[in-house]
């Protein structure tokens, strides 16, 4: 019998020691024991186990839990994961040919959700830091200009915090959004745990935001594909919300999913609390370790940066001289059995949870502090990675359905892409159909497919060609 998945899945067992990458749960058998609920719990809607359709019972109570904890005047369960959370409050607080604001450095599921409800995009962009080579925050005063630009705009989408864990102004964007008496919709997908704790970045709804969804299981301990929407203000219609999430939602939903939330919420109002606040501490402390040995780079903010306003301390993101960071994610993983989240040029992420413990720290620590003592005596490149701002030529849903061909990199120079061309992690597009495909981008998707980035949405083995619109 030839099982290929299950046969991967063991090789990684075997050999990962430390996880700091994602599900929140980080492959730990805790809270509950599993072993005892799948395959039981996993029913269809019998009598008294409810219809996460038409909630009247258990998982209405479920939900409304969790709308208390997490500060929201209503909550519904995704158990398609953020994506098709994001599609559903998408739908729910605009209308089709509606215009949406959005950050260009945003998630697929966004641009996904603009095609399947045929939303027109107006961008913002985030601010590019040169001294650091990252993607940081977005300015306000952007979002206010955009605003008194394009009054036909409805609802203003942004990320809250980035994959970095950096945070904008949310507090100021939220006053500005409502000051034109526009919807603030908030992709917080890696900012469910920001509820638990005062020291960390404010949440999206305590900042005022009327609708946002969070992947419950990227930071918390539920299972992947496990997230959660919440609305925070009187301008979302509830029952067009619901009407939405049963347009979008699995006609199947899982019922292991749905006791994952639940008690990842229990959780985490108790005993998960006070480990939460261990993590950010320890977190902390590595990272001032860490900056102080030579060759290692931590970046905790920059003061010169005004469009960051918080950072998440539990996600670390290092670098090390001379090494990129998918050298580091790799030395990592093969001399140290440990996992990280992401890498790219520059940085590699480690992402922490409730579910990592002092002795994850400390073995990430000493193996970071080993690896920058053996670093390569060399200069890397310095790359620039602002790409030019994308120029579209038409609506992003009417891109993605015209008739389409395939040709080479070079020769699409110049030509309207049709396609995504998207690095994972984390999941934001290069390119997205109906922008027109420049040099300097191309240059860009050799480089990374060089250096080891994963591309999705080129074409064939090699990666070489495109989908433009014919």
């Amino acid at each position: 019998m030839k099982t290929p998945i299950l046969d991967g899945l063991n090789k990684i067992r075997e050999r990962e020691k430390v996880s700091f990458h994602m599900p929140g749960h980080k492959g730990k058998n805790t809270l509950i024991n599993w072993a005892d609920y799948i395959p039981y719990m996993d029913t269809t809607e019998l009598y008294g186990l409810d219809n996460l359709h038409d909630p009247k019972g258990i998982i209405k109570e479920s939900q409304n839990i969790a709308s208390q904890v997490f500060g929201a005047k209503e909550t519904i369960y995704s158990v398609n994961g953020t994506t098709t959370g994001i599609y559903i409050a998408l739908a729910a607080v605009t209308n089709p040919g509606d215009t949406i604001l959005i950050q260009r450095q945003s998630h697929k599921s966004i641009y996904n959700g603009a095609i399947l409800n045929r939303l027109n995009i107006d961008y913002i962009y985030t601010n590019y830091n040169e001294k650091h080579h990252l993607y940081t925050g977005i300015d306000p005063l952007d979002v206010e200009l955009k605003l008194k630009e394009n009054p036909n705009i409805s609802t203003v989408v942004i990320s809250h915090p980035n994959y970095f864990g950096l945070c904008s102004d949310i507090d100021k964007i939220a006053e500005i959004v409502h000051k034109y008496d526009k919807i603030l919709l908030v992709d917080e997908a890696h900012g469910s745990h920001f509820t638990f704790s005062n020291k960390l970045p404010i949440s999206s709804l305590e900042a005022g935001a009327d609708i946002c969804v969070q992947s419950t299981h990227k930071t918390l301990p539920s299972f992947t594909q496990t997230s959660m929407i919440h609305v925070g203000s009187p301008r979302v219609n509830i029952q067009k919300l619901r009407n939405m999430s049963s347009l979008y939602q699995t006609t199947s939903p899982s019922y292991i999913f749905m006791l994952s939330l639940e008690i990842a919420r229990a959780y985490m109002e108790g005993e998960g609390k006070h480990r939460l606040d261990k993590v950010i501490e320890k977190a902390k402390e590595v990272t001032e370790d860490l900056k102080a040995i030579d060759g290692v780079f931590v970046f905790t903010g920059d003061e010169e940066d005004k469009t960051i306003k918080y950072k998440d301390v539990t996600k670390i993101l290092f670098t090390i001289e001379n090494m990129t960071g998918t050298e580091i994610m790799k030395a990592l993983m093969e001399d140290y059995g440990i996992y990280l989240e992401m890498s790219d040029y520059y940085y590699a992420l480690a992402l922490s949870t409730v579910m990592n413990d002092e002795g994850d720290f400390n073995y990430l620590k000493k193996a970071i502090i080993e690896i920058a003592e053996k670093r390569p005596k060399r200069n890397l490149k310095t790359i620039d990675f602002n790409l030019p701002k994308a120029k579209t030529s038409l609506p992003i849903y009417e891109a993605y359905y015209a008739p389409k061909e395939v040709v080479n990199l070079e020769e699409s120079i110049g030509r309207m892409s049709s396609s995504f061309v998207i690095p994972y992690p984390p999941g934001v597009p290069l390119l997205c159909p109906g922008e027109i495909i420049s040099r300097e981008l191309v240059e860009y998707i050799k480089f990374a497919t060089d250096i080891g980035i994963e591309i999705i949405g080129l074409i064939s083995y090699n990666k070489e060609k495109i989908e433009v619109v014919k």
